[in-house]
């Protein structure tokens, strides 16, 4: 990497950038070409090599001090701490004195080549040329490296093995370190060091003597030098300042460690203190990491502390634990830049001190060893010789496979660990295989080749930290059959699943059928110990799974495997591992040891008595499997089950019948699993399983589904589109389509033939998995076609259609990249899908980083091999092919090739079409970034790869092309190095598609390789769009390359009509926003748009990227979307389908727009045209857009968000689906049924025929039984339980538990203290209700209403009534009579009290009684009660009143309302226009029968108005109004002044007051005298008349009116003749009024004629 921009401005130079090595720039390069140090290709390599050097020399100095201290344990070893601790720091010192000769002017290159050199020992290295240049290894970290103290030798690099050696070192040393003296002094350190060599071979004592001597002397000029040297730096600095003041902008200078954190090893459970100190204007912001990832203080609390105090920064880590050996970064950032210094922590144990303590004194006195800050021994490079090849094999003979390994530099005492590996899975010694090693060469060896042991096999070899592996493919072909045309042997034998009663076995099907189809299998078996073989089935099977039955428990057997066709049986497959006929419990305590020796204690646990019970049936029965030959049953043991073992019998019956049949009659079976033999093919059956004990046979379980008797695996359909591609001389790569919707997949058989022959021979004999196989051992030149078939345990498929012939040549550039071929990148080498393991390659290699900072996916240990910017592969390699022919689209007849593959019809494919926009994104001093457009035809399949070249524009005038990678880059950008400094260059760019490489794009513009310096970031590129709805889509991009002065903090989208003008560029986003996507809403349908997006720093914002678009906004049809599902097992997935998918189209997943490939946290699984991806712990860690994209289709995406609200209801979703509930309708209730029983019951909203229900009474369950009977209604969901009577012993909490499939429920019922007290009450009151029913009794009691005449009626009903039943009427006790007899037609009694009031207030009581009972029934009618009924009463009265009607009298106006009757209960209220009523004796109110009335006795104007009369019941006011006013009065009061007129006259007229009879009767000659008083004013004038004639006063009749009131009538002697009708007439100015009267005269001798009667009229 380059400097940063703002280094080069300020002219100053980072002497600290990435890590720990004092790097070199560019302008050193340019200015010290000549330079020895440049010439070993790093500078970091000079530098530690002169650190090492000077180390070498103080542990040898010190060997004797530490050899003093071997006695002393821990502080020895302490020494040995501050040994590897000064190691660091002189690599520091070195290389600070390094770039002081440099900034001081010491430009003499034999100076600093022979001060600085690596001379740390005359042996040669052995070191790999390093083809990185000096940018690219600043860009490479420094590896972090735990010194090598695991108990075992290590290797350390530098090394000598005599004391000569070191003497002669040690002499190279001092001689280096004189030539920094003055020039007498480099002279006497020339002829000390010629003087010393020659006598090193005399006496290594005199030759030490003479350094001490020298370095006394040499250490005087040193001091001197020192001292100018200060002088001349101080001189520097002041005129450095003085020009910093000159232009203030040099004041900001980046981040710089003045003390940078240094490494510490510590002993656990101990705290550390990292310190460093740093400058910089402005202040530089420091962040501390751990392994890269910043440190939070608040999420480990008390673990670190971070403090920054005048400058200095600490990092304080407490109680030290393994966890915390880790690389520690510094992290200093400002405007200017960044800055970065590390520091590694070692934790030890105090348990392996002294070891370590005596392994580093030993390391210390024999090797004067090499430190490095990284540990002892840093670097081993590990090769690979005389390496093994493609090996073919056959069935029973044997193979070695070997290599030599070298390891340097080489450490004796100290061997490599080696591991052999098949498809990646560890080879284990066993009888079939043996590994060796000798020092030198390793071996594996197989004593008797099997076709299981075909494979790829990696020799992995490490040392220390180190690896490196190598790869190559064993072919195993099958041995001569014993039978002439019979198969070959099965593979893979093993055990499935063991128990007592069987054990299945599976294999595989064998590759070659010896001509004709495979009829089926035979199985044998052999018990361990012996030698005798049976076989296990009569009849051969085609199923590659079978149960044997017949074992003897706990005994081991082996197994093996004959394929049969109609040519004959096989030869035996390889035997299996021995399995032991028992349960997997069993084997489990077999397995398992005593924790304790026996006590002689025995412990005895209290158990309810359940021996002899009968076993309940099992549960959970179902058909795990089910082939035509047999079917496999499981279940679970029932709870109830007694303390003794139980047996099975297995029950079978043909669907359609009842008809049970016993299928193990003879021996119970005692697992809980079974096979079934003898089942009619394709009849369908149902089976149930019975327990049994020594107590009797239980109840069956309930019955499976009906299950036919057939295969239910089907045989994968054939894989598609074989496509062959060149590899070596002798291989071929083919590559396929698997076969879709297939179940339990094997893997596939590729076979080969040569075109024209019609012969196909097998190229693999061992299933492989995967879409791709390299096929070896093919002849050169020749031409050849492939199919393939795929096999799972149900057999082998149809063949897929013949591949397009091809002709066997190594391909051009010597292998295929994985790049090519991206689909298969997944896959170690790409050529199988062994889980964990490789075919072809030695291991993963990530994709080239094509852009700066990029890094690779996954992590791995550090390789010497990287040191050469690549991947050492095995001699099995991939090639690129010339050219690729899709495959034919009809399949050739079974065991028949096509001859003429020219004539097959194909899908047409191309390369694709040039990439174009090609674009600078960054560039620097000798290194551009470039980025370019997709190409816009693909050529009918995915792009793999891009092949970019450049030239040199020298003047306008092109040179000629240069390639600039050798590699296929999948990214849309790359970046090409060595380039020359303000040198113009084109470029063109290619790409590649797995039909071949497409045309170069024109020649680029002309772009100018120079150091970029803008301040604002460079355009975004790679735009892309996806998920394109009618009014949304999504946005993607990648950030710029060149980032700015300062780091990018957001960015800006903007939209227009693709066919607007410039001018109508909108943004989207008012603030910039930090994601590289955005979700673009508010587009309208129909329309088509561009998009452009910009990227923003502190300067501010940059140039706008290249348009994405036009995208017209639709939604296309059969758009499907994203859902999200819960399961029953409350898994939480999103699940995307897709209709329009090509053969090549994948689905990728996302979140946030970032891929999920690696997540922890998710797990994808995508089959045919359906993808599923499933949360694994679903939580606030996910929330976020997650998306799926269908690769290879027209931009197919959807996306779905989960916030924080879906986030809460997919977990309350889940927590229901995993732990289901019954839904419940009603909870737990209880009632009293009409006998006094108790109900208890509740209701689920459903339930299946398979529910339970459990009833706990006070924590214990209850059983159906005298006292309590249950009842389940699955239809309604009713649960029901009745008991007789409530007893005091039934208080507590009743429960019923549900049990519904996986769903359980459960409702709870608490009945204690007055509840429970009540409810029994209660329910004894029924009780009593239900016995008096039997009789005469009341269905409702006595009662009482108003009636709407304001009577009281009082009523009740009555039930079982007969015509002898009585009824009475009491109050008070006293019988009332009756006059009405009661009829009970209608089963009403009433009691009718008219115009009721107080005095009918008492207790009623009416009974009815007959032979059979009585009952009764009593009504209070007092206190309260009478109160109530009183103001009923009033209340109907108030309510029946009439309306206020007027009436005028003689008085004056009358207001008044008739009631039925009235009450004094009643209260009566008068109010005039809203005032109440003074009464007096002029206004008046008062009742008057049945009439209310307000009289107003001489009304004036002023009682004009509204009236209103308000009755009060008791409870509420009842209003009544009428106007008194206008018409209304006029009319009153003229009808009151006629009424008073004539109440005057009336009052004095003329009348007879009284004193005048009806009739008198006199006897003759008698005298009669009358008075009669009379009144009138005035008074009135009398006149007598006599038989209607005026009579006047004579003698006779003497009439007189005296004082005009007192009338006298007189006769003297009466006469007959006076015998008449006499009126007396009274008349005044008023009126006129006659009295009348009879005068009867009678004669005394006639007088007992006359009748009696009439005596009584006389007066």
């Amino acid at each position: 990497m380059s400097l940063p921009f703002y280094q080069k401005l300020h002219d100053h130079y980072d002497r600290s950038y990435h890590k720990d090595l004092r790097t070199t720039t560019s302008q050193y390069q340019q200015e010290k070409k000549r330079s020895a140090i440049y010439t070993h290709g790093s500078t970091a390599y000079s530098s530690r090599s002169s650190a090492a050097h000077r180390q070498e020399s103080q542990a040898f100095s010190r060997a004797s001090t530490a050899a003093s201290y071997l006695q002393q344990g821990s502080q020895a070893y302490s020494l040995g701490a501050t040994e590897y601790s000064l190691g660091s720091e002189v690599s520091r010192k070195a290389g600070s004195a390094y770039d002081y000769g440099y900034s001081h002017g010491l430009t003499d290159s034999s100076l600093l080549l022979e001060d600085y050199s690596s001379k740390l020992s005359s042996k040669a290295k052995r070191a790999k040329k390093s083809l990185l240049s000096a940018e690219e290894k600043e860009n490479v970290p420094s590896d972090y490296m735990v010194p090598i103290f695991s108990g075992r030798q290590a290797h350390i690099s530098g090394i000598t093995d005599t004391e000569e050696e070191r003497i002669k070192e040690a002499a190279a040393y001092i001689a280096q370190r004189n030539l920094l003296a003055s020039e007498e002094g480099i002279t006497t350190s020339k002829q000390a060091t010629a003087s010393k060599q020659s006598m090193v071979s005399k006496q290594s004592t005199s030759t030490l003597q003479q350094e001490e001597a020298f370095e006394k002397k040499s250490r005087k000029v040193a001091i001197r030098e020192k001292a100018e040297q200060l002088s001349l730096r101080k001189t520097l600095e002041e005129t450095e300042a003085y020009h910093k003041k000159l232009n203030e902008d040099s004041l900001l200078h980046a981040p710089e460690f003045t003390i940078k954190p240094r490494s510490h090893t510590v002993w656990e459970k101990e705290n550390v203190k990292l310190h460093c100190s740093v400058s910089g204007w402005p202040e530089p912001r420091l962040t501390w990491y751990k392994n890269q990832v910043p440190i939070n203080v608040h999420a480990n609390p008390g673990k670190y502390i971070i403090e920054s105090r005048y400058g200095m920064h600490t990092l304080e880590i407490n109680a030290c634990d393994f966890e915390d050996t880790a690389q520690y970064r510094a992290s200093a950032m400002n405007v200017k830049g960044e800055l970065s210094a590390y520091a590694s922590v070692v934790v030890k144990s105090r348990f392996a001190g002294l070891v370590l303590f005596r392994v580093l004194l030993i390391l210390f006195l024999l090797y004067p060893v090499a430190v490095t800050p990284y540990g002892y021994a840093s670097k081993f490079d590990i090769h690979f010789d005389d390496k093994f090849d493609v090996s073919f094999g056959r069935e029973g003979e044997t193979m070695s496979l070997g290599c030599r390994v070298i390891i340097t530099p080489e450490i004796k005492h100290f061997q490599p660990e080696i591991q052999w590996y098949r498809n990646g899975v560890p080879v284990s010694p066993s009888k079939w295989v043996q590994t060796h090693w000798s020092g030198e060469r390793a071996t594996l060896t197989f004593s008797h080749l099997n076709k299981e042991d075909e494979g790829l096999y990696t020799i992995h070899v490490r040392m220390g930290e180190y690896y490196e592996q190598y790869s190559a493919y064993v072919f195993v072909r099958d041995a001569n059959a014993e039978i002439a045309g019979a198969p070959a042997t099965p593979l893979d034998v093993m055990c499935l699943d063991a128990n007592k009663d069987y054990i299945i076995i599976s294999w595989k099907q064998p590759a070659v059928d010896g001509g004709s189809p495979i009829l089926g299998y035979f199985i044998d078996k052999c018990e361990v110990g012996t030698d005798t073989w049976s076989q296990c089935n009569d009849i051969p099977v085609k199923f590659a799974r079978f149960p044997v039955t017949g074992l003897i428990e706990g005994r081991s057997y082996i197994f093996r495997v004959r394929a049969v066709n109609k040519n004959g049986i096989g030869l035996p497959s390889r035997v299996s591992e021995p399995v032991a006929a028992l349960d997997p419990a069993e084997k489990a305590r077999l397995k398992s040891r005593p924790s304790a020796p026996w006590t002689g204690q025995i412990i005895v646990t209290e158990e309810e008595p359940t021996e002899g019970i009968v076993p309940g049936p099992p549960t959970d029965l179902t058909v795990i499997e089910a082939t035509r030959s047999y079917v496999v049953l499981s279940w679970k043991p029932p709870g109830q089950r007694g303390h003794e073992g139980i047996m099975y019998f297995v029950e079978k019956c043909e669907a359609g019948t009842q008809n049970w049949q016993r299928v193990n009659t003879e021996l119970p079976v005692k697992s809980p699993r079974f096979a079934l033999f003898d089942l009619a093919e394709g009849k369908s059956y149902s089976f149930r399983v019975r327990c049994a004990n020594s107590a009797g046979v239980g109840e069956p379980s309930e019955a499976t589904e009906v299950t036919v008797v057939g295969d239910k695996l089907d045989i994968p359909k054939p894989p598609g589109k074989i496509i062959p591609s060149r590899n070596t001389d002798t291989s071929v790569v083919v590559t396929w389509e698997e076969s879709k919707d297939a179940k339990e997949l094997v893997g596939y058989y590729i076979e080969s033939s040569v075109v024209g022959s019609g012969t196909w021979e097998p190229c693999n004999n061992n299933p492989v998995k995967g879409p791709r196989f390299t096929c070896h051992g093919l002849v050169t030149g020749q031409s050849y076609i492939f199919r393939v078939r795929a096999v799972n345990a149900a057999g082998l498929s149809d063949y897929s259609q013949d591949s397009e012939a091809i002709q066997v040549k190594a391909a051009i550039g010597g292998g295929v990249s994985r790049d090519v071929w991206p689909d298969l990148s997944d896959t170690p080498g790409g050529l199988t899908d062994f889980q964990g393991g490789m075919h072809e390659a030695s291991r993963p290699t990530a994709k080239k980083d094509a852009l700066l900072g990029s890094k690779p996916n996954k992590p791995a240990l550090p390789s010497s091999s990287h040191k050469l910017g690549r991947t050492a592969v095995s001699k099995v390699s991939e090639t690129v092919q010339e050219e690729l022919t899709p495959p034919p689209e009809k399949a050739a007849p079974k065991g028949k090739s096509k001859s003429d593959p020219l004539k097959k019809n194909h899908i047409a494919t191309a390369t694709p079409s040039p990439p174009y926009d090609i674009t600078c994104l960054e560039s620097f001093r000798d290194s551009m970034v470039l980025g370019w457009k997709q190409p816009e035809k693909t050529g009918g399949a995915e792009i793999s790869g891009y092949y970019v070249n450049y030239r040199e524009v020298i003047d306008g005038v092109p040179g000629k092309w240069k390639e600039a990678n050798i590699k296929a880059v999948s990214d849309q950008a790359y970046k090409i190095s060595n380039l020359k400094e303000n040198m113009v260059y084109q470029f063109q760019v290619a790409a590649m598609n797995i039909t071949g490489l497409g045309e170069f794009s024109a020649a680029s513009t002309s772009f100018k390789c120079e150091e970029w310096t803008i301040a604002v970031p460079g355009p975004p590129h790679d735009l892309k769009y996806s998920e394109v709805r009618k009014t949304s889509l999504v946005l993607h991009w990648k950030p710029p390359v060149y980032s700015g002065r300062t780091p990018v903090t957001g960015y800006f989208v903007d939209l227009k009509e693709a066919n607007a003008r410039d001018d109508k560029w909108r943004g989207l986003n008012k603030a910039a926003i930090k994601n590289n996507y955005l979700r673009v809403q508010g587009l309208q349908e129909g329309v088509s748009y561009v998009f452009r997006v910009r990227a923003m720093n502190q300067a501010g914002v940059g140039k706008p990227s290249d348009l994405a678009g036009p995208v017209v906004a639709e939604t296309r049809p059969g758009t499907r979307e994203v859902v999200v599902n819960v399961d029953d097992d409350g898994v939480i997935s999103l699940n995307f389908e897709c209709d329009q998918m090509s053969p090549n189209s994948k689905f990728t997943w996302s979140k946030d727009y970032v891929s999920t490939e690696d997540s922890p946290r998710l797990e994808v699984e995508s089959k045919g045209n359906k993808t599923k991806m499933t949360f694994k712990d679903l939580g606030t860690d996910d929330l976020g857009i997650y998306s799926c994209d269908v690769t290879d289709t027209d931009g197919i995406a959807s996306s779905y968000l989960i916030d924080e609200e879906e986030l809460k209801r997919l977990l309350a979703l889940s927590q229901e689906h995993k732990f289901p509930i019954v839904p419940v309708k009603s909870e737990l209730q209880v009632e009293i049924l009409e006998k006094g029983q108790v109900r208890f019951w509740m209701q689920a909203e459903k339930l299946s025929g398979n529910a339970k229900v459990s009833y706990i009474f006070n924590d214990k369950e209850i059983f159906e039984g005298p006292k309590y009977k249950m009842h389940i209604d699955r239809n309604t969901g009713i649960i029901e339980m009745f008991m007789e009577k409530l007893q005091e012993e039934d208080e507590g909490t009743y429960t019923f538990q549900l049990q519904d499939g996986k769903a359980t429920g459960h409702s709870t019922l608490v009945l204690i203290g007055d509840v429970y007290k009540k409810l029994q009450k209660e329910a004894e009151f029924q009780r009593q209700e239900w016995i008096r029913k039997q009789g005469p009794h009341f269905a409702e009691y006595l009662s009482w209403e108003v009636t709407s005449d304001c009577n009281v009626l009082l009523k009740c009903k009555v039930a079982n009534i007969k015509k002898e039943t009585h009824i009475v009427w009491y109050k008070d006790e006293r019988e009332i009579s009756v006059d009405e007899k009661h009829d009970f037609k209608d089963g009403i009694c009433t009691l009718l009290i008219t115009e009721f009031s107080k005095k009918d207030a008492g207790i009623y009581e009416v009974i009815l009684k007959d032979d059979r009972g009585k009952d009764k029934s009593r009504l209070k009618l007092v206190d309260e009660a009478f109160k109530e009924l009183m103001t009923e009463v009033c209340k109907r009265i108030a309510l029946s009143a009439t309306d206020l009607k007027i009436q005028s009298t003689a008085e004056g106006i009358r207001l008044y309302s008739i009631v039925p009757y009235y009450l004094d209960d009643l209260k009566v209220n008068w109010s005039h226009n809203g005032t109440a009523i003074r009464y007096s004796d002029r206004v008046k109110s008062g009742v008057t029968g049945e009439q209310i009335w307000l009289q107003i006795n001489e009304p004036t104007p002023n009682d004009k108005g509204k009236y209103v009369m308000e009755l009060f019941d008791g409870k509420t006011g009842h209003q009544k109004t009428v106007d008194l006013s206008g018409q209304a009065y006029e009319d009153a009061y003229a009808e009151f002044q006629r009424l008073k007129q004539a109440a005057i006259a009336e009052k004095n007229r003329a009348r007879v007051v009284g004193g005048l009879p009806d009739v008198v009767t006199i006897q003759e000659g008698k005298a009669l005298n009358l008075t009669c008083n009379v009144w009138g004013d005035p008074p009135p004038e009398v006149s007598w008349m006599k038989n209607e004639k005026p009579l006047a006063s004579n003698d006779h009749c003497n009439l007189k009116f005296e004082a005009g009131k007192t009338a006298f009538f007189t006769i003297t002697g009466v006469g007959t003749a006076d015998s008449g009708k006499y009126a007396l007439v009274v008349k005044n100015k008023y009126g006129t009024e006659t009295s009348d009267f009879t005068v009867s005269v009678f004669i005394p001798e006639d007088e007992a004629r006359v009748l009696q009667p009439q005596t009584g009229n006389k007066k």
